[in-house]
């Protein structure tokens, strides 16, 4: 496609013309099989002719392609679809906003309209979801209409466009039917390894359990260091995050609980009232061993006659205190991951309609290389 194309001269009649280097390969034929549908014509002429747009200093146009920037399409992609049935994300806003095509309104994807997904509104508790009706250059003509600036130029996200196609990730392998069956029944350690099969190298660092509990002046309950012998470190499903437990990095879970912990008590000297519990070693104290993405803790509290008896609690970072869980680790993980189970800081991860197996996953975390155990 080139400057030619109807779509391009629509778009530049708007933006102008695109600059020599702006051009950028993309095997669409990859793209469509990965997504599972073909894409609008206007969009492919337009990302292929400009790359990666930042455009009225407002939105930015994601594209298919490989670069040095922080941005990962695939991993985008994947997630933002997740927002509502049938839609298919293409865009985003300076404030947060999502721009997608829905999907559902034509079979035909040059008749997709676009929709936007307003993150100020879904906050307010109000309609997230603006819909224009119109296919994509159409659109951003009517947002230039209504005071978007007629200005594109490359996207920072996606900066430094390589000249090699961009490779779709692999596809999510379907679920085997002792997985379906673990969604619903069963419990302990062993379901959840059938539900969520663990790495083949867990990461836990390079000490051992007996330098932990010397470190923390405790042992810790067994069904975590079960879980963790066979997973290690790394994040269940993008939000909750287990640190690497044999190692002195500011974030491995000794260093983690004793930094937290005396944040904690700070905090609690001034403000009592939001931080109303005890902290390790302090009686009955909580010791923080994993963390949300938004900064929620999962502890224990270690309270009763062994390591075994510690009730788990959430330290949520937007909420009251709440009270202790009612279940275990292995327990709470799975009723969690089947959509059973949210509380503050351990949210639902997907909508009543979507299949959990499409979503639910441990990412390990790398594995670093033996060293010398001191």
């Amino acid at each position: 496609m080139n400057a030619s194309d109807p779509h391009v001269d629509a778009f530049a009649e708007i933006f102008g013309d695109p600059p020599a280097d702006f051009a950028v390969p993309v095997d669409w034929a990859a793209v469509e099989s990965w997504l599972g549908t073909g894409l609008p014509a206007d969009y492919k002429a337009v990302a292929a002719a400009y790359g990666p747009l930042d455009i009225g200093a407002r939105l930015w146009l994601h594209v298919p392609c490989v670069n040095r920037g922080w941005f990962d399409y695939g991993a985008w992609v994947q997630q933002a679809r997740r927002a509502a049935p049938g839609v298919l994300p293409f865009g985003a806003t300076r404030t947060a906003d999502t721009l997608y095509w829905d999907t559902t309104a034509s079979d035909d994807p040059d008749q997709w309209p676009v929709v936007m997904h307003c993150q100020d509104d879904e906050n307010a508790g109000r309609d997230p979801w603006r819909r224009f009706t119109t296919p994509l250059v159409p659109t951003l003509a009517r947002l230039v209409a209504d005071g978007m600036r007629p200005v594109a130029v490359r996207s920072g996200m996606q900066s430094e466009p390589e000249d090699t196609p961009w490779t779709p990730p692999p596809r999510r392998p379907e679920p085997t039917a002792r997985q379906r069956a673990a969604l619903t029944a069963g419990s302990g350690l062993d379901t959840l390894l059938t539900l969520v099969p663990p790495p083949e190298a867990p990461l836990l660092g390079k000490h051992h359990w007996d330098w932990l509990y010397e470190r923390l002046g405790t042992h810790l309950p067994g069904e975590y260091v079960r879980l963790m012998e066979r997973y290690g470190a790394g994040s269940w499903c993008g939000w909750l995050r287990f640190s690497v437990p044999f190692d002195e990095d500011r974030y491995a879970l000794a260093p983690w609980a004793e930094w937290y912990g005396k944040t904690y008590q700070e905090q609690r000297a001034q403000f009592p009232q939001y931080h109303p519990l005890a902290v390790h070693p302090e009686p009955g104290g909580f010791l923080p061993f994993a963390d949300s993405i938004d900064g929620d803790q999962l502890c224990w509290l270690t309270e009763g006659a062994t390591p075994d008896d510690w009730p788990l609690i959430v330290l949520p970072r937007h909420a009251d205190q709440g009270p202790p869980l009612g279940t275990g680790l292995t327990g709470t993980l799975l009723e969690w991951l089947r959509g059973r189970f949210a509380t503050e800081g351990l949210p639902p991860l997907g909508r009543r309609d979507e299949d959990p197996l499409e979503y639910i996953a441990f990412e390990p975390y790398d594995v670093e290389p033996a060293g010398d155990d001191q």
